[in-house]
């Protein structure tokens, strides 16, 4: 469905803990599924914290909800055959479309160690994958850098071997400044890489906890948009209301350049995306805009 001419709208999803939660995201799937989203996906749990949530939760939003998922799955903590098992029941369950990920290593754990019988990059996951099944596959990229790489060259290079490896499409890590996408994407394109490039955006609708994901990630924050947050001194609605227009705002900019699509992290909740996703439905500012490729590849 990616690169057919119109863009493609997504959501990512995180496996619940709880009860509770779990109800609350069918819910929230419910309510975007509304919106015609393309598809969702499904975050995968470091060193297993999550790993039977996923698969769990994938299966119903399909059966239950009817919308196409994409399944995140990391080398983190497991070997191939264990790989190779959480594939085969995907498989079974109909899923088409996996997000081949290394993983964060776990909270107790400073850094990545590849698993004994298991893979320690992305690329050779996506390599697993292609020569064993008929997955369709996405990967991850990062248009500020890698935390990992020290410079962007050298991430261009380990992303080109992902892709060589087999993952079709590249979504990315979540940004606010668009001239870092269409920059990215710009070199991406120079260093060979022609796959479609989702930009990756997350609605603030809590500018504190979203400030903390980025201080992880090691996304920026733009200082109009840090200002105009600060300047709502803490007001949940305030804050609310900027990050929606914030997000609206920079999704028609992205989409009336070219973007094929737009990943929303969603953290679960609805409000934020769907007033977002609805306000470009209505809007359609890809309409007249140019494709990725003749956007950003002249």
């Amino acid at each position: 469905m990616i690169g057919n001419g119109r863009p493609v709208f997504s959501v990512e999803f995180f496996p619940p803990k709880t009860d509770e939660g779990r109800e609350n995201l069918l819910a929230t799937a419910r309510d975007l599924a509304g919106l015609d989203l393309d598809f969702v996906s499904v975050t995968y749990g470091a060193g297993g914290s999550t790993r039977e949530g996923t698969v769990a939760i994938t299966e119903q939003l399909k059966d239950e909800v009817g919308l196409e998922v994409m399944a995140h799955l990391s080398c983190v903590g497991e070997d191939a055959e264990g790989l190779g098992a959480t594939l085969d029941r995907l498989q079974a369950i109909g899923i088409e479309n996996i997000f081949a990920l290394r993983g964060d290593p776990p909270r107790d754990q400073e850094d990545f160690v590849r698993p004994e019988g298991g893979f320690g990059s992305a690329a050779e996951l996506a390599a697993f994958i292609s020569s064993n099944y008929d997955f369709a596959i996405g990967g991850a990229c990062f248009p500020e850098v890698h935390p990992e790489a020290p410079d962007l060259a050298t991430d261009l290079a380990y992303l080109k071997t992902k892709v060589d490896s087999g993952a079709e499409f590249l979504v990315t890590q979540l940004f606010f400044d668009n001239r870092v996408y269409f920059d990215f994407v710009d070199a991406a394109r120079a260093a060979g890489i022609e796959v479609p490039i989702i930009p990756g955006v997350i609605p603030v609708t809590g500018f504190a906890h979203t400030k903390r994901i980025c201080e992880l990630c090691q996304s920026s924050i733009p200082v109009g948009l840090e200002s105009a947050m600060l300047s709502a001194e803490g007001d949940p609605g305030a804050e609310f209301d900027l990050g929606v227009a914030y997000a609206a705002q920079q999704t028609a900019e992205l989409l009336a350049g070219g973007a094929p699509g737009i990943h929303f992290y969603a953290l679960n909740r609805a409000p934020a995306t769907r007033a977002v996703l609805g306000a470009l439905r209505a809007a359609q500012p890809w309409r007249g805009g140019k494709g990725q490729s003749e956007q950003v590849g002249s």
